[in-house]
């Protein structure tokens, strides 16, 4: 699935006094295989982002317009997370994949990406403790790990477009967690009805399975808590369910093992990944997707700043060296360091957000080095369906003729 052969194999584009097209080893496009079923033409993915267009939590035809926009053949795109239930939601006007009109509004998607010729993977997630009451039914209490609200210095994004402080979770029980596992099952499901090619389990970000895995928020004294096997038991069984469902080869993960977004913190993360790692090598799936931490030295000591970016090093140079599969990296990358965590193989993929939200056709610019649209933040959760999402403009200046890549 997908097509093969480097995207812009023809083209002969100097980078540093080389032709990207004619490197001898990989670069961010170069093609590659992607698990046993998707054979992409370059390695310039576009990440999940959450842009709360999905009036009423369905997407609209203006999603079909921004994910077609940057659709390239063979090219990977994830989509925005899913939520895999009605509780499930923690910002406004984001999707689901749980009813049927959401099913059919994404299939209008999937049909126009798949039209371009480009692959397309949808994230799915349950955002646990990071909501509130409103987004709830019935204003119920949101679901978590834990009882332990999220820390007051994190917050969400409400309703009238204000910021807000999370509600008070409510603890799952014991004998509610697998109906959990079951949406996330029923979820992947959807999807596939939807067209999807494949599906990417949202466990990062500390959102409600990286609850699970993190003992900063994961006090419970069940088989769901405690040790670290206890703690990855969770995402081990929604894996195992989503594989089960649609094939490990079209199921991947995103993990942050060291990042504390939302107060995910963890006494021992180089411990927890290695865990991890050893429970997904059980699976052919698609890929492993881990979030690159960003550091600052603003207010930080700098021997903290030294420890944490030792850990950070530890941690890549363990999930490079144990996991089996394909890897892909995200966090922060522009084309260079991009191009340099490719080519020399620190990552197989490198997903990019903001770049890729205000630039269309990325890979074409990253191909000709061409100068990139700067992104508006502040149009990056309004539900405008037009601006600061469908508007940002496509390089107008095509290159000469010795540059003319293949066509996209």
């Amino acid at each position: 699935m997908g097509k093969g052969g480097n995207f812009y194999e023809k083209q002969n584009h100097q980078e540093n006094g080389s032709p990207i097209g004619t490197s001898t080893g990989p670069h961010l496009l170069s093609s590659f295989q992607m698990g046993s079923l998707f054979n992409l033409s370059h390695r310039v993915v576009l990440a999940p982002v959450t842009r709360c267009r999905a009036l009423n939590n369905i997407p609209q035809s203006s999603h079909v317009k921004f994910y077609s926009q940057r659709a390239t053949r063979g090219g990977l795109l994830i989509t925005e997370a899913n939520a895999v239930s009605p509780q499930a939601i923690g910002f406004p006007h984001s999707p689901g994949i749980f009813k049927d009109e959401q099913i059919k509004a994404w299939k209008n998607v999937v049909d126009a990406v798949h039209e371009k010729g480009g692959i397309i993977f949808c994230q799915i997630w349950h955002v646990g403790r990071a909501s509130h009451a409103v987004y709830q039914p019935n204003d119920e209490a949101p679901l978590s790990a834990t009882s332990k609200p999220i820390p007051e210095q994190s917050s969400l994004l409400m309703p009238d477009g204000c910021r807000g402080t999370c509600s008070k979770p409510r603890a799952l029980a014991t004998a509610e967690i697998s109906e959990i596992v079951d949406q996330f099952r029923r979820a992947a499901r959807n999807a596939r009805s939807a067209g999807f090619d494949g599906v990417e389990i949202h466990g990062a970000h500390g959102y409600l399975i990286d609850q699970f895995l993190k003992d900063g928020i994961n006090d419970r004294s069940d088989e769901y808590g405690g040790s670290i096997e206890n703690r990855c038991r969770f995402a081990h069984e929604i894996v195992e369910g989503v594989a089960a469902e649609i094939g490990a080869e079209r199921t991947a993960i995103r993990l942050s093992p060291i990042i504390d977004h939302n107060g995910a913190s963890d006494t021992d993360p180089l411990a927890l990944t290695h865990h991890l790692l050893r429970v997904l090598n059980c699976y052919p799936l698609a890929y492993l997707h881990v979030t690159e931490p960003r550091f600052t030295r603003e207010g930080v000591k700098e021997a903290d700043l030294q420890d944490a970016e030792k850990m950070a090093a530890q941690m890549w140079s363990m999930v490079r060296g144990e996991y089996r599969g394909a890897l892909m990296r995200s966090g922060g990358y522009g084309r260079e360091s991009g191009m340099e965590a490719v080519s020399k193989r620190h990552a197989d993929m490198i997903s990019f957000g903001r770049l890729f939200i205000s630039n269309p056709d990325l890979p074409l610019r990253f191909a000709i080095d061409a100068k990139l649209n700067e992104y508006d933040r502040s149009t990056f959760y309004t539900h405008d369906q037009v601006a600061g999402y469908t508007d940002y403009p496509f390089y107008n200046n095509p290159p000469t003729a010795n540059t003319t890549p293949n066509p996209i």
